[in-house]
Order: structure tokens, then sequence, then C-alpha cells
């Protein structure tokens, strides 16, 4: 970053202001008459004035919609957006002069009245237009008026900038002020000194200017990285970063990780720290946005204030209003996979998502809904996964092997010119209000896997590292794919050995699915037929302008749904959820009782919370700001099925073994001991086999070979496709 003030003055025998070729018909006098009049005098109802009174609320700055600048006067925009960095300090001035007027005059000292001295304000510009795209923005924008969306990803610390520089002749100390040039421009210093010497006087030598920094002006200047909004980066394409210039009143706003939409003036610098090759090109420059409106994106939508249409609300009034909305909405999710009714339908919960609350001491509690699938290959979970990136308003798609606890949380990376820490936002801060999809999440390393256990629950990101101590916001849902630790689920083993996963990670998912491949022939029957249908009549679909409206309208919706409706629980279903809660409680507590062991998926208070926002979400798709006790039960249902199911899945070591059974095991026992020496190692199915033309049983042989595994005797390898005896 090049300018004054960082150390790089710039000289040049050019007149200070070349006179711009179109703005000469335009008088600056005129044109600050008539930005005058339009603070003063317009209104939106009668005897209204909107920037009257906002600039008697807050002198410093004043926020301006170009669309009330039409409504005025209809050459007023048009200047702005050609020659912004002309008219914006015409438009600064008129403010500044309006609100000198606006105010009453003061006595001094003496008693005099006085009249009130001129201050400065900030002007800040917002539209209603579409924000235009980061990669199409051309040598044909440069000086002219822009608005772009994106999430800043860095913010460096602020500097001073200087107005104007006071410079001091070496020779004569006569003194004079130059401006510089707004933005991250230098300031232009004159070659010589204009005094004329006197007899016997020595003359000023060239470049006699000396800056005297304590005797500038200045005001606060921050540098901001601004990245393409993920969803809008083409597939395989990296996204795009533009830096941003933010000054005065703007300054200290952003935290990496917010959704931006900005409107500036698109400009060039000399890049001090450009590379060697640019070494010598005086002509090449880079680009960058002097900041002149920011506005803060709601989390709940991705592109600013959601826009919906009276009809689009009409429609999804009517929608919501209709019997089987539930239902509906399944349907509308991933269409082209066959079956998990009760996948889809944790799927658009996770989409919905509950209630965030904050509480009167300042705790949040989170309104996002975690899911995990957990399951043999080929069942459709990357699917899911894709389909939600695809769907969500806002997501992030990531897969675990690929992904560092640095990648997904926060990164500290220190600036090539400047030297400094700065914080880069990863995966679980650009999708703030919306949706991480991590796939292969049994690869991930633990230290990796435990960077996010903060985020998932209480939705953010603490930072301590290189002196920089901070907190980011992830208020975000995850959905989560895994396979069990063997490749496929073994109904053999333990739910504890399926699944390999820590309980301080499975408690934070509120919903856990085990999908399995089953082998049944209608099942099959139909699966098949269905793929071969969708890849038949693949072609047939895209020729057809019906799908991607109906993706479009689904997506619509549930960004309608998110900003519009916060249910909370009913009595009734406030009680309904409380005895069901303590039932289940009861009957875990129970079964560790007869087992002796732990359950591996742990019921606790979180889960109880998981039903309150399964319950919500259920009450939002419909629109209704009171979720009931038939939301209750089907939250019910779903959890049942889904975290219950997978508690309860598996083998139960503490089989009731009859004395028959327990003598077959026995026998089975040594028979493989005396088929396998020590170190000797055999296929799995090939000493079944064996032994079932001896009369043994084959779930008995299993179940022999299960617990010589667990006393350590024997070791499965090539997933348990063979077994190595052991001493």
């Amino acid at each position: 970053m090049s300018g004054w003030d960082e150390g790089a003055v710039y000289y040049s025998d050019q007149p200070q202001f070349p006179e711009a070729g179109d703005a000469t018909t335009v008088s600056p006098h005129a044109v600050l008459t008539k930005f005058k009049e339009f603070i003063r005098n317009f209104e939106i109802e009668q005897n209204c004035f909107p920037y009257r009174e906002a600039l008697l609320d807050n002198p410093r700055r004043l926020l301006v919609h170009l669309e009330d600048l039409l409504a005025f006067d209809s050459d007023l925009p048009s200047l702005i957006r050609s020659a912004p960095a002309d008219f914006l300090p015409v438009f600064e001035k008129a403010a500044g002069e309006v609100l000198a007027g606006l105010k009453m005059r003061e006595a001094k000292e003496n008693g005099e009245m006085e009249e009130p001295s001129t201050t400065d304000v900030q002007i800040l510009l917002t539209s209603r237009e579409d924000p235009v795209s980061m990669r199409l923005l051309g040598a044909q924008y440069i000086s002219k008026l822009v608005k772009i969306s994106g999430i800043s990803i860095a913010a460096s610390r602020v500097k001073a900038k200087a107005t104007y520089v006071f410079l001091v002749c070496k020779n004569c100390r006569k003194t004079r002020e130059v401006p510089c040039r707004p933005g991250l421009g230098g300031a232009i210093v004159p070659r010589s000194c204009d005094h004329i010497p006197q007899p016997g006087e020595e003359p000023c030598p060239l470049d006699p200017w000396m800056v005297v920094p304590d005797r500038s002006q200045y005001v606060d200047q921050q540098t901001l990285k601004l990245q393409e909004n993920p969803e809008d980066v083409p597939t395989g394409e990296l996204p795009r970063n533009m830096l941003l210039s933010v000054d005065r009143h703007l300054v200290q706003l952003i935290v990496p990780g917010t959704r931006l939409t900005v409107m500036g003036i698109y400009s060039i610098f000399q890049a001090s720290s450009s590379s060697n090759s640019h070494k010598g090109a005086v002509a090449i420059r880079q680009p960058y946005i002097r900041v002149v409106g920011l506005e803060d994106t709601n989390e709940a939508s991705s592109r600013g204030p959601a826009n919906f249409t009276p009809d689009e609300e009409e429609e999804f009034k009517k929608f919501a209003d209709s019997k089987d909305v539930y239902e509906n909405i399944c349907t509308k999710i991933a269409p082209s996979i066959f079956g998990h009714e009760d996948v889809k339908k944790a799927v658009a919960c996770l989409l919905f998502g509950g209630s965030r609350k904050s509480l009167p001491d300042g705790v949040k509690l989170r309104g996002d809904i975690n899911v995990l699938l957990l399951g043999d290959p080929s069942t459709a979970k990357s699917q899911f996964l894709k389909f939600v990136e695809k769907t969500a308003p806002i997501a992030v798609y990531t897969s675990g092997k690929g992904s560092s606890a640095a990648g997904l949380t926060a990164s500290v990376i220190r600036d090539s010119s400047t030297r400094e820490f700065y914080l880069e936002g990863g995966a679980m801060v650009l999708a703030d209000g919306g949706v991480v999809c991590i796939d292969e999440f049994d690869k991930m390393r633990p230290e990796d896997r435990v960077a996010i256990h903060e985020a998932m629950e209480q939705q953010t990101i603490s930072i301590a590292k290189a002196g920089i101590t901070t907190v980011l916001n992830s208020r975000t849902s995850v959905l989560a794919a895994a396979n069990p630790p063997s490749g496929r689920y073994d109904d053999l083993k333990t739910a504890q050995d399926n699944i390999d996963l820590q309980t301080t990670i499975l408690s934070r998912f509120d919903l856990i699915f085990i999908v399995k491949d089953i082998r049944k022939y209608s099942q099959d029957k139909e699966i098949a037929s269905h793929i071969i249908r969708v890849h038949a009549s693949a072609d047939k679909v895209t020729d057809d302008n019906t799908d991607p409206k109906e993706d479009n309208w689904l997506k619509r919706y549930i960004q309608y749904c998110r900003a519009r409706c916060h249910p909370r629980l009913s009595e009734p279903a406030a009680m309904k959820l409380q005895q069901q809660y303590v039932k289940i409680r009861e009957d875990m507590k129970r079964r560790a009782h007869e087992t002796g062991e732990a359950a591996p998926i742990p019921i606790t208070v979180r889960q109880l919370e998981a039903i309150v926002r399964l319950s919500e979400s259920l009450a939002k798709m419909r629109l209704s700001h009171e979720a009931t006790a038939d939301d209750v039960g089907k939250a019910f249902k779903l959890f049942d099925t889904s975290t219950m199911d997978a508690a309860r899945s598996g083998i139960n070591q503490q089989i009731n073994i009859t004395s028959e059974m327990a003598n077959e095991i026995k026998q089975a026992e040594t028979q493989i001991k005396r088929r396998m020496g020590i170190g000797a190692r055999l296929s799995e199915r090939r000493l079944i086999e064996d032994l079932a033309r001896m009369g043994m049983n084959d779930s008995m042989v299993r179940r022999a070979l299960l617990i010589m595994h667990q006393r350590g005797e024997v070791e499965y390898q090539r997933e348990r496709r063979s077994i190595v005896r052991k001493a």
C-alpha cells in the first residue's frame, strides 16, 4: 500500500488538479446548491424531512439513498455515479454548510453571537440495485461508483492517513499545505519553491520541500479484504479477493467473517511491494475499492435484506397453509435419491433450523441443527451433502481429509508488504448463517476434529495466536457424513465399536443416522429400476426448465421462513416434551443397569435441546410462530428413528446365552485354535466354511471369533477378511 503516510512521497511538475473533460459543463456551485436543497427540502410525507433530522441526530455522518436523490433530481445520481471522486466532496461540503445553518448561533466569551463553524460530515451512499459480480469489474469501471457483495476475510490495523501534508522549504522556511489524494493515493509535492530571492539571498534549490508530519492533518483509515461469497464462485475456480479502503467513521466496524454489500469507487494505486517483474512497469496499477457505503448483510439471508415480491409472499403463505407441508417439502429434498425418508426429513429440519435465543444474562442458545450420517459406502451420503450445498442459501462443502483445523476455523497470516498479522476466516466462519457440509468426517485427524467442538455448540471460534486474541461468529449447522472404522457397518460389533467417534463430538449432533446397505430382493429391485430410470431420463429433464426453478423455489422458501419466522414452544408441547425426556432417561438408566455398560450415544440435556430445535423447525416449515404438541411428537419420532436407533444398534454383548449355546461356542473356540497355530493367518470365510462342514453353526463360529477378538486372542486384518492368531 503506497501513499505519503507509507513513506513514499511523489514529486510532480504537473498541475495539481487537471481539468476534467466531462465535468467542465457542470458548474460545481450549481451542484452544491442542488445538494443543499436536497438535504434541506427532501420530504417523504407532509413535513417529514428525513435527511435534515438525520443530520441533527448524527452530525458526523449522513446515509443517503440514491433512489431518494433520483426522485428529487434526476441528474444528481448520474453525476455521482460517473464521477464520484469529484462530486462526493461537493456533497460533503453541502452537508457541512446545511448543518451549520441548522445549528443555533453560539455566544462567545465577550458576549457577541458567533455563527456556528462548519464541521466535516461523511456522506455514506446506499442503493437497492443488485450488486455487480467481482469477476466483472474491469477497466471500464475505473473511477466509477460500483456495488459489490462478498464476505470480509481480513481486516488490518487502523492507520492515520494524511488529508493535507504540511511542507516547509529547507532554504527560506516558507510553509505551504498540499492536499492528499483520498483512498490509497499519495500527495503530489511540487518540485520547486515559488519564493523570489532578495538581492544577496541564495535562491531555493530544486526539491526544497520537507514534510512536517506533526502539523499535517489526518483521518483514520483501515484496509479490508473482501472475498466472493462461496456460493457465487464457479466450480473449480479460486475465489477472487478485492482490497477495500475504509476511512473516518467506517473504520473498525467490520470483523472477519461478516457478509457485506459495499458501495465504493473503483480506483487504482501503485503497489509499493510489487514483484520484481513489475518494478519498471510504471503503467501497471493494482485495483481497490474506496468504500463510500457499507451494508452489513443480515445473517438470515445471504444477499442483503431479502426482497421478496408480493406474489412470492402470497405463494409461500398459501403453500404454508396447505395440509401436508412437511411431506411436500420432504418430497422436494433430493428427489433423485430413492428411499431414506427419515434422512430427508432430518435434512429438511436442518435446512430450516430452529430459533436462536438470547437469554437476559447474555447466554446465547443455538438454533442450528447438526446431523451425522454414518454408514456403508454407496448409500447416497455424499449426494445428500451435495444437495444441501446447492439448496441452502449459504453453504460450504469440505472434505475431512482435505481440511485442517486452521482451514475449518481461522488462520493467522502475515501480510507480505506490511509484515503485520491479520486473521483470515476458514470454512466455519465463511458459512456463518448457513450450513457446513463435511464429507469423510471419520478420516479427519482427531486434533482437527476437536477444533470444531466449540463451533458446533457455542457457535463461536476463539483465536489466541500471534498476539491476536478474538472471537469470530460461526452460527452454522453441520451436516457430516462418515464411514464406520472397518469401511462397512458390522452388525457383529457393538454400536460403540461401529461408531468410532468420541462421545464429546457425538453429543453435539442432534440427529445421528446409521445408513445400512440392506440386501433385500424387493428393495434392490426398486432401487435398481429407480437408478436406471434416473439415468435414462437425465437428458430429458435438462431440456425442460422446470427443474432449476423448483430448486430455486425451495431455496427461496427456506430463505423466507428463516427470515420471517422464529417459533417458540407452546405450553402443552413443553409438558409433553418434559414427560418424554424423563421417560427416555429412565429407559437408558435401566438398560445401563441390565448390561453393566454405558450407552455408546449418551442421552443428555443436549438431546433435549435437539428435540426443542426439531420441533421449532417443523413449526417454521408451516410459518407458524408456535410449536405444538403435534410438532413435538413428530420430532420425537424422528429422534427415535435416528439417534435412539443408533444407540440400540449392533450386537449386545450381554446376550442371555443358554448353556447349550455356551457349549457350542466353546467347541467352536477349540476347533479354531486347533485349525490355527499361533501367528497363522487364515481367511475368515474359509475358516467358517471349514467349520460348517464339520456341522457347526455359522453364527456360533462368528460369535466365538468375536469373543476371542475381544479377549485379544485373534486379530482381524484387511478389513475383517483375514484372521491372525495371536499368542
